[in-house]
């Protein structure tokens, strides 16, 4: 992909970078490889003027003097049990309640609401590729309101090189957590739980999100595995209302080119600084499957089929190229069940901080209002 091989620099540079500024306390703590956690002794010195600032701030405080650290430690989200099919709770229409087995979590980051972000190694059944994922839930997911209540999910796709990290969830310093939270704060954003799965196989090749025949079948692993891992841990939707996608160049691509292919699936997508054909060197020319991951020629089979419909969001910087690519997708395949819409970011460049801007400006607002919302039961206050 242009952005992959010519770009593929900036990308982990611009991208990759922020995505690490935010996490190198967690990625310290935890090893480069992720795997390991150093033993840590704690303790608690509080000084006057500390002291003084807790009183004051409380657990705010407390979070940004670094106190009560438990980065690195196992940890779980909301009341997560491991269940079997015959025990598994089950929920109002619409809800698909955890089915289990439970994943495995270690802590890499917290914010300053208190929500976490959490790693797991997931080893996909039908794919049969072992990558990390991370997970980041609103605190609304906690609420006894909400104990019965499906969650929007958001499959966030980075660019680069991305694997063996991906860097929307490697840390909160791009501000991807923090956009939704403010979002819904302000009533802008549904409360979207964050899934941010590693995209490709290696750092050698871009895998273009897709099973490509004779590799690791990475599109197998984003389409199925990483859905099933996300039904098993959390309280989704039974339809694809409940299903989204965004993604970042070579995620962007991936994202997009998901809800096209399986509109049955999943609903809407926010693809920031993407390509728009399957270009990796690994397809040797088999024309046949490449075509079956084109988004030009999934947008068209869909057109042609009549729905269901599908909602896609470009979001382009003006200090980065694809502008006119958009546009001419938007005019030649935005038709029909094809919904598109283009967020023109001022003086945003080809990185992440550039897309979450984007995101807070208009697109997050915009894909909420295509999606499920949670319902609170409304016998609790």
């Amino acid at each position: 992909m242009q952005h992959d091989q010519q770009g593929q620099g900036q990308a982990e540079g611009a991208e990759g970078r922020e995505g690490h500024q935010g996490a190198e306390g967690a990625e310290g703590v935890e090893g480069a490889a992720g795997r390991r956690r150093r033993p840590r002794t704690r303790r608690l010195l509080i000084g006057g003027g500390l002291a003084l600032a807790l009183a004051a701030g409380g657990g705010v405080a407390a979070y940004g003097f670094g106190l009560f650290s438990d980065v690195g430690d196992p940890t779980s989200f909301g009341k997560t049990q491991e269940k079997t099919a015959a025990t598994a709770d089950i929920g109002p229409p619409g809800v698909s309640m955890p089915t289990g087995p439970a994943a495995a979590f270690v802590r890499t980051s917290r914010l300053p609401d208190g929500t976490q972000i959490a790693r797991t190694t997931l080893t996909g059944k039908k794919s049969g590729f072992t990558g990390d994922v991370w997970v980041w839930v609103p605190k609304e997911y906690d609420e006894p309101r909400y104990a019965k209540s499906a969650f929007p999910v958001l499959i966030s796709l980075p660019g680069g090189r991305g694997y063996p990290t991906n860097y929307w969830g490697t840390g909160p310093g791009l501000g991807l957590q923090q956009a939704v939270i403010d979002g819904v704060k302000g009533g802008t954003s549904l409360p979207f739980i964050l899934v941010m799965p590693v995209i490709n196989a290696d750092t050698t090749y871009h895998y273009d999100g897709s099973d490509i025949p004779g590799e690791p079948k990475m599109g197998t692993w984003m389409a199925d595995d990483v859905p099933d891992f996300t039904k098993a841990n959390f309280r989704t939707s039974t339809s694809r209302d409940g299903w989204a996608f965004m993604g970042s160049s070579s995620g962007g691509f991936g994202a997009f080119k998901h809800v096209l292919k399986y509109p049955d699936r999943f609903k809407a997508v926010i693809a920031s600084g993407t390509d728009f054909v399957p270009d990796s060197p690994l397809w040797k020319g088999n024309t046949r499957a490449m075509d079956e991951n084109n988004p030009e020629k999934l947008a068209e089979k869909l057109i042609k089929a009549g729905g269901p419909d599908v909602y896609i969001n470009f979001q382009i910087g003006t200090e980065e190229g694809g502008r006119e690519r958009a546009e001419q997708f938007m005019e030649e395949y935005g038709t029909g069940p094809v919904h598109t819409r283009l967020q023109v970011i001022e003086d945003g460049q080809h990185n992440g901080r550039s897309y979450v801007r984007g995101m807070r400006e208009g697109s997050l607002e915009w894909i909420s209002k295509v999606m499920r919302a949670p319902t609170p039961d409304p016998a609790v206050g």
